[in-house]
């Protein structure tokens, strides 16, 4: 019997992506699997969070597709790809400085449901129940349930970031996107978003990350794609991207164990 053929939830298709005589991006192929967690690796520079960017819509390849579940991202605005069930963590985490930690994370809830975010959107927060118990619930999950009522930009970088992923989770999205999820954090803090992670893994939820914590990838990683100077140079399982050569000279070094 033949074993089953993976659905791939995302598959990005010949994508460059040039910034006027710079190539960031170059023929790149990726397929993503539904309900699994790919690594991206690489050097500073090789086009990780281009590629990112262009998933989400935030720029456009400059030439190739993007296809999610069937349906062309390439042309859609960002909030669009947003509501199909797209969400992303920065590298930089963007957050609602001036509202409560609580408010952040119930913000997105609101935006997914009811289209972009408007100024307006909590005069009848005290009827939405449901949305503020999920967010509870999320910052319970993640040490920071005291801070709910702190204002968001008061937080350290590394809560800044665990708030950012609580206000992507409670968008319940089909497909993650995490650009460096732990930078900023203490190994303890590291480690226990490694878990908060692999549970959510159980929900089915398809996840990508951007990564150059080692442990972190290969703690969550069911397949790794290496990238270096827009290009994939490498893809496969955690173990065949330790044991591959090139790879490990080139960006693993040391921390292979």
């Amino acid at each position: 019997m033949n074993a089953q053929t993976p659905n791939i939830i995302l598959h990005a298709t010949d994508v460059t992506k040039n910034f006027g005589g710079l190539k960031a991006l170059s023929d790149i192929d990726l397929q993503i699997e539904e309900g699994k967690t790919h690594a991206i690796i690489g050097p500073n520079g090789a086009g990780k969070s281009t590629l990112l960017n262009v998933i989400i819509g935030r720029i456009p390849p400059s030439s190739g597709a993007v296809v999610f579940d069937g349906t062309i991202l390439t042309g859609k605005a960002p909030h669009e790809i947003n509501q199909m069930g797209i969400s992303r963590v920065f590298q930089t985490p963007e957050i609602f400085a001036d509202l409560t930690v609580l408010q952040n994370v119930m913000a997105p809830a609101f935006a997914r449901r009811d289209g972009p975010f408007k100024v307006n959107m909590f005069t009848s927060v005290a009827r939405e129940t449901e949305i503020r118990e999920a967010a509870e619930g999320l910052l319970n999950d993640f040490g920071m349930w005291e801070r709910r009522e702190d204002t968001a930009g008061t937080l350290s970088r590394g809560d800044k970031r665990r708030l950012e992923l609580c206000m992507c989770l409670i968008q319940r999205p089909r497909l993650l996107l995490l650009d460096e999820p732990t930078a900023g954090m203490s190994r303890h803090d590291t480690n226990t978003t490694i878990e908060l992670l692999k549970r959510i893994k159980l929900s089915g939820m398809t996840k990508v990350i951007i990564e150059h914590d080692m442990h972190v990838v290969f703690s969550l990683a069911d397949k790794i794609s290496v990238l270096a100077q827009g290009r994939i140079i490498a893809a496969g399982l955690p173990q065949e991207i330790k044991e591959n050569p090139r790879v490990r000279e080139a960006y693993l070094g040391e921390t292979v164990q």
